[in-house]
């Protein structure tokens, strides 16, 4: 079974990711243990509530030096909403709190006069090499809950939704996938996203020659 570590800082509904990567046959562990993340073939950031107060559980937890190591040894890795949105540099929502810093760019309040949050399943539109959700259905669509939205490099964004606007639903840079939407609660699509991950997690890692 492939271990993939779902990286526990006490904040929000964290086993509910573990739950769905274990439906699909890995061997999800909810864990802060620096040995367990070591060793796992992949790793996933989830999230729930403010930028600031879950960037602070992250660095209690001590966490943030092992996500740099995993990012920087090309482990697969999966944000998922607020999980997504610390990996980017810093957020309107909490002045002052600095992010991870995987992805360049700032998180930013929905603007428009549509209600915040957008809480609802919205359509996703696939951009660039969206191999994320290359096993989703087509048309995809997926459950967000989310009043902020990143403003990244179009070259890192990999599907959008409509809300008032383009909303960045998904992000990816190298190992790092990213997604607003909360697979665990998407259906058909969000199955597809987290097999996807799951898969490459468990695909041999290439020795250079």
């Amino acid at each position: 079974m492939t271990l993939i570590a779902v990286l526990d800082y006490e904040i929000g509904n964290l086993r509910s990711a573990q739950k769905a990567l274990q439906f699909l046959g890995a061997d999800a562990r909810l864990t802060a243990d620096p040995g367990v993340i070591r060793e796992a073939e992949g790793i996933v950031l989830p999230g729930v509530g403010a930028f600031g107060a879950c960037m602070d559980a992250v660095r209690r937890a001590g966490l943030e030096t092992l996500v740099h190591d995993a990012v920087a040894a090309s482990v697969p890795f999966l944000g998922i909403c607020v999980g997504m949105q610390m990996l980017f540099e810093d957020s309107e929502e909490t002045a002052g709190a600095t992010g991870l810093g995987i992805f360049p760019g700032t998180l930013r309040l929905l603007r428009g006069p549509l209600k915040r949050p957008q809480m609802q399943w919205n359509l996703l539109e696939r951009r660039g090499n969206p191999e994320l959700l290359g096993l989703a259905p087509d048309p995809a669509w997926a459950y967000f809950v989310h009043s902020y939205a990143a403003e990244t490099d179009d070259a890192f964004i990999t599907a959008t939704v409509d809300y008032g606007g383009p909303v960045v639903a998904s992000v990816a840079r190298g190992s790092v996938w990213a997604t607003q939407f909360h697979p665990e609660k998407s259906a058909r699509t969000g199955l597809a996203v987290l097999q996807a991950f799951v898969e490459r997690c468990a695909a041999p890692v290439a020795v250079p020659g």
